[in-house]
């Protein structure tokens, strides 16, 4: 599988809104946007909100993009994830991501 790495290291070729984005897929925008409206407590989460092609990638954002404190961070330090910062095992904004997803942690371990 094609990966493309976020600044967190989620590999947002499996997300489910880039891939909704990239297909053009309404029905999964619509299937994503309701089970997003539970799984991340959004009760107005709609399919129109559903449009991403990746932090890292060209293209159109989600919402939370821009107030992202984890991209954000990397950004003011000059890195393109956190896979560079030597503070990456003890920071605190990237935890709670790597505790849900370790393979984000892996991932980045091994795109530096």
């Amino acid at each position: 599988m094609e990966k493309v790495i976020a600044c967190c290291g989620l590999n947002c070729a499996a997300c489910e809104a880039r891939i909704a984005t990239i297909n053009n897929d309404d029905e999964l925008r619509k299937v994503t946007a309701e089970k997003w409206k539970t799984i991340y407590n959004v009760p107005d989460m709609s399919p129109e909100m559903i449009n991403c092609t990746g932090c890292r990638e060209e293209g159109v954002k989600l919402g939370h993009w821009s107030m992202c404190q984890i991209r954000i961070c990397a950004a003011s330090k000059g890195f393109e994830t956190c896979g560079s910062c030597n503070e990456m095992e003890t920071c605190s904004l990237i935890s709670p991501i790597h505790s849900f997803s370790p393979e984000a942690k892996n991932n980045l371990l091994n795109v530096n």
